[in-house]
């Protein structure tokens, strides 16, 4: 059975079956292929047996690695602990010694799916890098261990490039930014560097590069974790298209304001727009981020059945908000741990014989922990409230920082003093008020602290999500065992209580902590003396509502539902077409339905040749002119352009706009036989010399006096809101407004419109950047239908259409032709010729497609150059003959 994986199939021929001797092919001078890729069971099938003679033995083999589902994990550290035997020197790797990381999330992930959320077949195959440095000599045996036993690839990087990457770009520019801090001077942050972006964009690549290594692509789910890799997606799908890709991102994402400072923030954008579905802790975190797509790069994004969806380039990113939950099978068997319970009646012994009630901080020394504003607000506490004194110690357990530098030694020095001082000021000789623990502890010790404090203080100042909260009630629930230490009966109650940062992403989920704004000292003060005061049966109510929601929300439940949502956001992958646009991290693609494809050329060209009754609809905005344009009026090679198509007798040309009739009269009156149809089809010119005809007459306007006062309203409040009257209706556009407030006063404004004009004979219609009041069943398709039955009532039955547009008014003109079609000869000649054309790659009722609005004009200037071309021959008394179809769409090209 061959394998599915990307990587060559010569490759793996010339790379043996066991990672072994196998030497490259002569013909390809190629080297074989790594041992992570030759390893049994990496690569699915790969190690099924071809020998005819042992059918047995091959269908046991096929067995064995028959297709199962299988997860594909990065993020920039793998679950592994490793270390160097002492005495070990480099080289075959015979001196490294591994073991799982029981601390890592994405270890949790899977014992937890497989344990009791029915993935007990899921294949996990981790991606990352290593804490320790390997040498090159290690590497190769080193990967294999880690593969054989432990489904680990590894990403080995340079140390001067992982530090570059790590410490550089990851810690002193994106974590500082995503969590608020701007680089104002050199001191606060690191100011931009375009090498240590480079080094970041440099590992990303690494990373994506070992994943093709193992990755079936179209089976297997791959699902990034966090900011270090936010630009893998990018690397993945230009390799891979249609790959199921997921991000989930464990920080805060901050504000349209903050963010709009980095310098390469559209280029972290799309590349996380490649990701099929992107995870959040809070909707806060997802609400910036949305912020940022819509300022930053025009996207616009709604609710579809719950979920909240971006278009792009017609692919639906999803947006998932969903806090990661705590490993409960891991905290409950470290509660069981004998050690945990002497460890437990050994603080009891510290602290509860003399009456003391305990408050716990756990926090990594980081300047965005709070520490020093909770040693603040304890102070107040001791200071506003003296009856605490001696009765109440905070345990600050302080974790060594991640990160490195000046700001980390500040934030220790200053803890310190602080500490120092409290206790100079409020200690007793029996009594120390601050307890500082610096120096790392077992993780059992840690939930010993949790089970005596009495009240569980989390105060960042800003944090991704921090479990800190979850495994405190967690281990105030207890067993058996604790409740023994603690000397509870079975039918105790537990209680607990948490005093917790409105910016942490926990906040949102724990309803019955007490939520404070850390950067004000006294209410964090006062909301340690509530929580102590607080009456029992009140803590006993919240802690259970907590332990309900945490009990049943815990990393499993979470990995489990991310999964879930991958799975079905990817069902139509296989389905769409794709194309891949754009280069380097502006790399995109674009997915369309299999019946929706790119007008070709010479196939238009074709047609427009062999017919001879032709109808042409054009819109303007968007089509003819950019949107974007700042200037609306024809140029007067837009009016050539189209003479040249009008002096063809075997065209009808139309120009179909929501502009006045006044408007388009003053702008085309150069154009003789130009067609004009004005305000959505309302108002329709037939030539230049012709008289407006009303395609339905409306005398009562009355509707105006009501909507205008309401429109002018919504114009005073909304900055850079205008309102553009027509003679038959009236547009409210907000495109020079803040898009998030200009989209969220438009529904307003929509909702109100409704509200007032239920009664009148009108329409209120929202459309992109503006609302829009109009006589009811008015649209562009009427222009379409009048053609039509006008060349029907003559006998005169068009053998080619040409529609173009691009918004949704001009779906309308699509939906008419398209019926006209399934008419048949009703309507249109037996053998007519149709193109339906919408300006970009989107959902629409239209066959075709052209990326922009350049591209239309140079395709209606080229058919205009064939009408004039044919019109100079037909002029010629020479008997030449017509110009090829090629030599035409040479022509439409140039």
């Amino acid at each position: 059975m061959v394998s599915r994986s990307y990587s060559n199939l010569l490759e793996l021929a010339s790379g043996g079956g066991g990672g072994g001797g196998g030497e490259p092919l002569p013909s390809l001078g190629r080297r074989r292929v790594p041992r992570v890729v030759t390893a049994s069971g990496i690569v699915p099938g790969l190690d099924a047996s071809d020998d005819d003679d042992d059918a047995a033995s091959a269908a046991s083999d096929h067995s064995s690695h028959a297709p199962r589902e299988r997860v594909i994990i990065v993020a920039n550290q793998l679950p592994v602990r490793a270390a160097l035997r002492p005495g070990a020197g480099a080289g075959g790797g015979a001196g490294w010694d591994f073991e799982w990381d029981e601390d890592s999330l994405l270890l949790q992930v899977r014992d937890s799916l497989r344990a009791h959320h029915g993935r007990g077949d899921v294949d996990f195959v981790y991606v990352g890098g290593l804490r320790d440095d390997v040498p090159p000599a290690d590497h190769d045996h080193v990967a294999h261990l880690l593969l054989e036993g432990f489904r680990c690839v590894p990403t080995f990087l340079p140390a001067d490039l992982r530090s570059r990457f790590y410490h550089g770009f990851c810690k002193q520019q994106l974590w500082p930014l995503f969590h608020y801090m701007l680089p104002l001077s050199p001191e606060l942050g690191g100011r931009f560097d375009r090498l240590l972006w480079q080094a970041y964009v440099s590992v990303n690549k690494i990373f994506a590069d070992k994943i093709l290594e193992v990755i079936s692509p179209d089976e297997d789910f791959v699902w990034v974790h966090d900011y270090h890799l936010m630009v893998l997606p990018t690397f993945l799908r230009k390799r891979f298209n249609r790959v199921k890709l997921g991000f989930f991102l464990h920080s805060p994402f901050p504000s349209s304001e903050i963010y709009k400072t980095l310098p390469v923030r559209e280029e972290l954008l799309r590349s996380l727009l490649n990701a099929d579905l992107i995870g959040f802790h809070t909707f806060d975190y997802a609400r910036h981020f949305l912020s940022c797509c819509s300022r930053m790069l025009g996207l616009k994004y709604e609710s579809q059945r719950g979920y909240i969806a971006l278009e792009y380039y017609g692919r639906t990113v999803t947006i998932k908000i969903l806090p990661v939950g705590v490993h409960l099978e891991q905290l409950q068997s470290v509660l069981n741990l004998p050690e945990t319970g002497v460890k437990v009646a050994e603080l009891l012994k510290q602290f509860n014989h003399r009456s003391r009630l305990l408050l716990l901080g756990v926090d990594d020394m980081d300047i965005f922990k709070g520490i020093s504003l909770k040693l603040l607000a304890f102070e107040q506490l001791l200071i506003q409230h003296p009856e605490w004194r001696g009765r109440v110690v905070l345990v600050q357990i302080a974790n060594p920082a991640r990160g490195k530098g000046k700001d980390v030694k500040e934030v220790q020095e200053e803890s310190d003093a602080m500490v120092k001082r409290i206790n100079d000021a409020f200690g007793q000789p029996d009594y120390q008020p601050v307890i500082l623990i610096d120096k790392p502890l077992q993780f059992y010790e840690r939930m010993a602290y949790y089970v005596v404090a009495e009240c569980c203080l989390v105060t960042a100042v800003r944090d991704g999500m921090n479990l800190i909260p979850y495994e405190y009630i967690i281990a105030r629930q207890g067993n058996e065992m604790i409740d023994r230490v603690l000397g509870l009966g079975p039918s105790s109650r537990k209680k607990s209580m948490l005093v917790v940062s409105e910016f942490i992403g926990c906040s949102p989920s724990l309803s019955g902590a007490i939520r404070v704004n850390p950067w004000n000292i006294d209410s964090v003060a006062d909301a340690m003396d509530s929580a102590l005061e607080m009456p029992e049966g009140e803590k006993v109510l919240r802690h259970e509502k907590h332990h309900r929601y945490v009990s049943t929300h815990d990393v499993g439940y979470w990995a489990n539902s991310f999964l879930q949502d991958l799975d079905r956001i990817c069902l139509d992958h296989n389905r769409r077409r794709c194309w891949g646009i754009g280069f380097g991290l502006k790399f995109r693609v674009v997915a369309l339905d299999p019946n929706f494809k790119k007008l070709a050329v010479e196939h238009l060209v074709s047609a427009y040749r062999r017919t001879t009754k032709r109808v042409i609809l054009l819109d303007y905005d968007g089509t003819l002119m950019p949107q974007t344009s700042f200037g609306k009026s024809p140029t007067s090679k837009t009016i050539d352009m189209l003479n040249s198509l009008c002096r063809d007798k075997n065209n009808m040309v139309f120009l179909v706009s929501t502009k006045s009739r006044a408007t388009l009269s003053e702008w085309f009156s150069p154009c003789e036989n130009l067609g004009l149809a004005a305000e959505h089809g309302y108002f329709l010119r037939l030539r230049r010399d012709a008289e407006w005809e009303e395609c339905i007459t409306v005398i009562d306007r009355s509707w105006k006096q009501i909507a205008q006062p309401v429109m002018k309203t919504y114009t005073e409040t909304t900055d850079g809101s205008t309102i553009e009257e027509k003679e038959t209706a009236i547009v409210w556009s907000y495109e020079d407004a803040d898009p998030d407030f200009g989209s969220c006063q438009a529904k307003e404004l929509h909702d109100h419109l409704e509200s007032v004009l239920s009664n009148e004979p009108v329409s209120v219609k929202a459309g992109l950047n503006h609302v829009e009041v109009k006589p009811q069943g008015v649209s562009k398709g009427l222009v379409a239908k009048r053609i039509l039955s006008t060349m029907q009532e003559r006998g005169d039955l068009p053998d080619f259409i040409l529609c173009v547009g691009d918004d949704r008014s001009d779906e309308d003109m699509f939906e008419v032709i398209t019926a006209a079609v399934a008419r048949g000869p009703a309507s249109l000649h037996p053998e007519a010729e149709v193109f339906a054309c919408t300006v970009g790659r989107k959902p629409s009722k239209a066959k075709y497609y052209l990326d922009d609005p350049a591209d239309i004009v140079r395709l209606v200037q080229g058919l205009a150059n064939v009408s004039d071309d044919q019109a100079s021959l037909h002029g010629s008394s020479s008997g030449a003959t017509l110009p090829d179809d090629e030599a035409a769409t040479a022509t439409i090209r140039r």
